[in-house]
Order: structure tokens, then sequence, then C-alpha cells
């Protein structure tokens, strides 16, 4: 959508092909919390994206600032420093414009205060460099984008599946589309097509075939209709094959989730308090260093490591000290829990996991742990355990406190990160490192931004700035002015 919007403001004419039905419209953006990470040097920025503050809700908030700087060095550090520069440099530069320019289009944002903020001494603390959502989530991004659209005279038709470029020695001249009540393909000719379809995190042949063994086995968070189409058709016009094809975002999600994302439920199968908790696999063993990083920073590595373990499940692990601080997606009516009042009874209510080896890991974990340093969710706090297999680095809290309850998790993938190759124009290009005229690229088609991992928040910022960026410019070119 942020594309079409671009391609408008150039004077171009814009028609939006949506595979899914209008009820399940939307891609992945609508199955997210709405959270965008974007640079902002203070609180005068926020307020510029969220003008309905009030002065009293300033004045309790400690807002921080994320900085170009901290922007880079979290791109850097989390992708290994294999990010592609010139799209890392487009991200980063030109995401609070971004945002600015969405927020002129109509899409309100606001404050993170439930989620990536925590109250000490009466004032708020933001913490992970992640400020902001789209009002309503997901789906208010996606209504509030769909409504701008409206509004500026470009059309959307919905069940209308690309299913090949029209495309020659000249460049991409438009596609075929499968329309879905009609039951008929037809032809649509465009002077510029810009690909914004998703990856192919949907695609369980795409999945085993690219992440690896095992990955078919992954529930996805999000739309059912992100099957790679948009890459493949654009790998068959020339482009080249670009970024981390064996890498996804992948997170902790809830073990009897349904095969694809529910958009009754949202993002709420995630179980995202892991850093707070331990999380024990099947062989009753924890196998993964829950307090790494902040959240941000490790969640959408973790599901990796989950699939991994035998069974390809964990159950995260919380006594009284830490329940009543656990994130809202904890206590939807769909979860896998198990409640205790005492850690033997927890053992025998883990379903698939060696009961006596768990107690005897937590046994070990809570003599470990480094009680003399204070426990503070705001800062990486240091409080650790020392001498384990897997010591935990931060928020290591004895779990000695009744009651006591564990979540079931598995992998939910959220998206691909291999995409095709396109330049600092959004426009793609060939094996021979040549634009293909006609043919520009967005969103999770792309590749080269994200290896290995991912801050959160990235994914609705790159796709909104790479979209206006690949809108404008196959905008211009439908008009002649390229």
């Amino acid at each position: 959508m942020c594309a079409a919007l671009s391609a408008r403001e150039q004077g171009a004419s814009v028609l939006v092909l949506e595979r899914a039905p209008k009820e399940e419209a939307g891609g992945n953006s609508a199955f997210t919390a709405g959270n965008i990470r974007t640079v902002f040097n203070g609180v005068d920025d926020i307020r510029a994206l969220c003008p309905d503050l009030s002065d009293d809700e300033v004045a309790m908030t400690d807002f921080g600032t994320y900085t170009e700087d901290q922007f880079y060095d979290d791109m850097g550090r989390l992708t290994e420093y294999k990010t592609d520069p010139d799209m890392c440099e487009l991200l980063v530069t030109r995401s609070l414009d971004t945002m600015k320019w969405m927020r002129g289009k109509g899409v309100r944002f606001l404050p993170i205060y439930g989620k990536q903020a925590f109250k000490i001494d009466g004032k708020f603390k933001f913490w992970g460099g992640l400020v902001v959502s789209a009002w309503g989530g997901g789906p208010g991004l996606v209504e509030a984008l769909t409504e701008a659209c409206a509004k500026n005279d470009i059309k959307v038709m919905y069940g209308a599946r690309a299913t090949s470029l029209i495309h020659d020695d000249e460049g991409v001249h438009g596609a075929r589309v499968r329309l879905r009540e009609e039951g008929k393909t037809i032809s649509i000719a465009a002077r510029a097509v810009v690909m914004a379809a998703g990856g192919f995190q949907a695609n369980p042949e795409m999945r085993t075939r690219y992440l690896g063994p095992g990955w078919d086995l992954a529930k996805v968070r999000g739309t059912r209709f992100n099957t790679g189409d948009g890459i493949n058709m654009a790998l068959a016009a020339g482009a080249r094959p670009y970024g981390n094809w064996s890498g996804c975002h992948a997170v902790g999600w809830d073990y009897n989730a349904p095969e694809f994302g529910d958009l009754d439920v949202g993002d709420n199968f995630q179980k995202h308090s892991y850093p707070w908790g331990v999380m024990i696999n099947a062989d009753g063993k924890r196998f993964v260093d829950e307090g790494y990083d902040f959240r941000n920073y490790t969640y959408a590595k973790y599901g990796r490591i989950i699939l991994e373990q035998p069974k390809q499940m964990a159950w995260q692990v919380f006594d009284n000290k830490i329940i009543p601080a656990l994130r809202d997606e904890y206590r939807i009516r769909q979860v896998t829990k198990v409640r205790a009042n005492t850690l033997e009874e927890l053992a025998e209510k883990l379903e698939g996991v060696d009961g006596k080896q768990f107690l005897r890991e937590i046994k070990a974990y809570n003599a470990a742990v480094r009680q003399d340093i204070p426990y503070n969710p705001n800062i990486k706090d240091g409080r650790c355990t020392e001498g384990l297999a897997v010591d935990k680095t931060n928020w290591a809290n004895t779990i000695d406190e009744a009651p006591f309850e564990a979540y079931q998790t598995t992998c939910g993938v959220t998206f691909t990160f291999g995409g095709i190759r396109i330049n600092t124009k959004g426009q793609a290009m060939d094996t021979e490192e040549v634009e293909i005229p006609g043919l520009y690229a967005a969103g999770e088609n792309v590749g080269g931004l994200f290896w290995f991992n991912y801050p959160g928040g990235t994914g609705l910022m790159a796709g909104a700035v790479f979209g206006k960026i690949a809108g404008e410019s196959a905008g211009k070119a439908a008009v002649g002015n390229s």
C-alpha cells in the first residue's frame, strides 16, 4: 500500500492486486502488533508521530532516544554485519521521514506502553529502541493505508492472484492474473510493476528446500497466502536471487496454534516473556540463554532454536514473582498452559518432558542465580547464573515461589529473509547486475537486508521505506518522468 500511494503521488494510475479475499487482506502486516522501529532523537519526534499525547503522558514517560547510530549498530550486530550497506542506510536514514509521510496519509501512531515500557518510581521507561505502534495494531495499519488508497483513487482487486509477469527483452509490461471468483485468468498491462507479495514462509515445500529439513513442521504466524509467488515470478523474469535464503524470522509460538495465523487472535500466540523465566526442552534441560539480550533482539532467532529441540517444542516456566508481569498474550483463552503449586506437581504436568531431569535442572539453576545482583527488567541488569552448561546473562530469577506456570511453545515462522536484488531506487536487478526495466520490489520480496536475526519492529519499517522508494520510482517510470 505504501508503494501504491507513493506511485500515485507521481501521477501514475495505480492498481493493487491482492491475492487474498477482502476479509483476509493485508498480508503479514494484518497479523502483527503494528510495532514499528524508527529513528527518533527525543520526545519532539515522538510527539510529531503521536500528536494525541498529552502533556501529562509526556511528563510521566522517559522515551529516551534511538539515533541513527543506534539503529546502524543494531542492524550490524544482529545480522553479523552482513546486512547490505546501501539498503541498511536507506532503512535507517529514511525511517523517521517515512513514518511522518505515513502520518500524513492518515496512519495514526501511539506509544507501546503495555509491552515496551516498565513503570519505575512513577515513570514509564522505554527499552530496546522500540517505542511506537500503529493505532489498532497491524489490522489498524492495513485499514488506514487501505482508506488512504481509496481517497487517492487507487483501486484494489481482491482475490486476484498474479501468476506470472508479462516480460520480454525490453522488460516487464504487466502480469497474468488469476481471478478467484470469476475462475479465469486475464492479462493486465502496466508500464511498471512493484512486487510486494511477501516471502515464501507459507509454502512448506520452499521452506524445506531453502530453510532446511524440519521446516515443514513449523507453524506459520501470518497469512496463508505468502507462498513465494512474487519472488518466483521475479526470478522467472531474470531477477537475481539475493540475501539469506536459508534464514527467516521465527519465534516461540503456542504449541497448539493453528497451521496459519488467525486474525481473531493476531500475534497473541507468541510468547515473549521468556527473558524473565526459563525455557525447558523435552529432555528437561535448558538449551538457550533466555536473557542474552532484550526480547526485541532475540525473539526472531529463538524460534529456529526451539524447532531444533526434541519434539520441536519447549516449555516456558515462571514462578509467582514473574507471573503478574507476563505480557498480555499469556492471558488469552487459546493458550497451552499448566499451573501447579509445587515444582513436583508442575513436572508431572509438563507433557512430553523428562520430569526428573526437569527438577534437577531447576534445582541447579536456582543454586546458580546471582541473587546479590538486583533484578531490573528495564536494563540488561547482569543478574546472571554462574557455572551452568548454559548460563543466563541477565534477568535470572529463581524459580521457587508458588504458584508456578508453564507455557508450551513451538516454532512460528514469520517471514523469510531471501528475496531478489534491488538497487537504491527499488528496481529489480538481473543476474548481471543490470536493471530490469519496469520491475520493482519491496518488503519480503527483497533480499539482503536481514541475515540470521532482526531487530523487532524493523519488518514493517522496511516494508514502508522500500515500498515508498519502489512506488516513487515505478510511478515516475510509468508517467515517463524517470
